[in-house]
């Protein structure tokens, strides 16, 4: 691919959204809920999985409702065998009968009690090995009705932990931009994309958002003022900051893993480059000088390089900087077109795009021996990003000619399909843990 093929891929997105409704006014929706829950396709299964029932909480009517969003929510994940237990109902104190549930087939049995005074809930859970007969966690969570769906996918995050110890992820949230005709909106969603709620909702398009590490904020890129300018908004206030509006486009924010300073994409000086700037807009630094296109940076977890593609070498591939500057060096070396990097939570592997035989797919590298694997078949797959515990990768598809969310694991197994029937989803990017 030729330099100046990169740069009108690079520009291609600016370009073709600068053309939806410019001359309009953006309008500001703050915590609105969205409507439509996105819908969850679930395929495959995991290399191994562990057979669990789960039963109704004993104590108000809302027990089977925990209980159902603790099934769904170990069923996405593709590593959990349901056995059935239609019609079990047991309290936290109940007695277990370890060898009935284990000739049903269930090695582990997960139940509990819920009791309400004043408006208040009390959930209490316990999670038992039925093999080894021995309870593996008890523990009670409290919270109102509406809480009691976030208490459900703690429990759930618990019961994984225990039996996979990896931690669970079914309590953090996803970002994502819904285009509704020429309307864009900001939305954040559950991980299994329900409550969705509008941060941001404009006449103007929005792209790139990314989750601070403590999950208070979002950092995007908006182009409500006739170009590209990055934001970065407090979701508890709808306080928005404008970070980066500079002459030519601001693109592309990545936050450090401290949270005090992001990564931004400059064409300041007539091309694009990476820039250091702190979370309130001060202290604008260039990590390198090139003549070339550098884009789409993404800190590694230890905060000290920065991944980001570059077409220094004649065709887009994935480059790794010092945050202090120096040499980049190249990492990717598979296929003739790789882009929009991220690392995993222990920086041991590197998820991109990558373009094979037509189709742009999601690749994963493992960073120590350099082997790839291609986790998506396309034939438009765009903006990995990884769950906060590394084990599945989230991304944007074409279904039917509509823009979806999908999440793969990332051997490739399990994969889940979330879609919005009255619009186009895209530009995700998976929350951090908070709790």
């Amino acid at each position: 691919m030729t330099r100046v093929t990169f740069a009108n891929t690079v520009a291609r997105s600016f370009r073709r959204l600068q053309a939806c409704g410019l001359a309009l006014l953006a309008s500001l929706t703050l915590a609105a809920p969205a409507g439509a829950q996105l819908r969850v396709d679930i395929s495959g299964v995991g290399a191994t999985q562990y057979p669990i029932a789960v039963a109704n909480f004993q104590g108000s009517p809302q027990g089977q409702n925990v209980a159902e969003v603790i099934r769904a929510d170990l069923t996405r994940s593709g590593q959990f065998s349901l056995i059935n237990a239609t019609g079990a109902s047991m309290g936290a104190d109940s007695p277990l009968a370890h060898d009935e549930w284990r000739t049903r087939g269930a090695d582990f049995m997960a139940y509990g009690s819920i009791t309400e005074a004043g408006g208040q809930y009390t959930v209490t859970y316990r999670l038992a090995d039925t093999v080894r007969k021995t309870e593996l966690d008890g523990v009670a969570f409290a919270g109102n009705e509406r809480e009691l769906r976030r208490i459900a996918h703690r429990i759930a995050d618990r019961i994984y932990e225990k039996i996979t110890g990896v931690r669970g992820v079914f309590s953090t949230r996803l970002a994502y931009v819904v285009q509704k005709g020429d309307v864009y909106e900001l939305q954040i969603a559950d991980a299994d994309g329900q409550n969705p709620q509008v941060m941001l909702r404009s006449k103007h398009s929005i792209i790139s958002p990314a989750w601070s590490p403590d999950g208070k904020k979002l950092a995007y890129v908006s182009f409500e003022l006739g170009k590209p300018v990055v934001y970065v908004q407090t979701l508890a206030t709808g306080q928005r900051l404008p970070l980066a509006n500079f002459k030519g486009n601001n693109s592309a924010p990545a936050w450090s893993p401290a949270g005090n300073q992001l990564a931004i994409a400059l064409s300041r000086d007539g091309i694009s480059q990476i820039y250091i700037i702190n979370d309130d807009g001060s202290g604008l630094r260039r990590v390198m000088r090139s003549p070339l296109i550098d884009t789409e940076p993404h800190f590694s977890a230890d905060g000290a390089s920065i991944v980001f593609t570059s077409d220094r070498s004649g065709n887009p591939q994935i480059y790794r900087v010092p945050v202090a500057g120096g040499e980049a060096r190249r990492i990717t070396f598979n296929g003739s077109y790789n882009i929009s990097p991220a690392l995993s939570p222990d920086d041991g592997s590197l998820v991109y795009v990558t373009r094979r035989d037509g189709a742009y797919r999601i690749a994963l590298q493992n960073m120590t021996t350099g082997a790839e694997q291609l986790l998506t078949a396309g034939p438009d797959d765009q903006s990995p990003s990884f769950a906060p515990n590394g084990m599945q990768v989230l991304y944007s598809a074409v279904q039917g000619g509509r823009g979806v969310l999908a999440v793969v694991s990332i051997d490739g197994r399990v994969r889940q399909t979330l879609s919005t029937l009255d619009g186009k989803v895209r530009e995700p990017t998976w929350g951090p843990f908070t709790e």
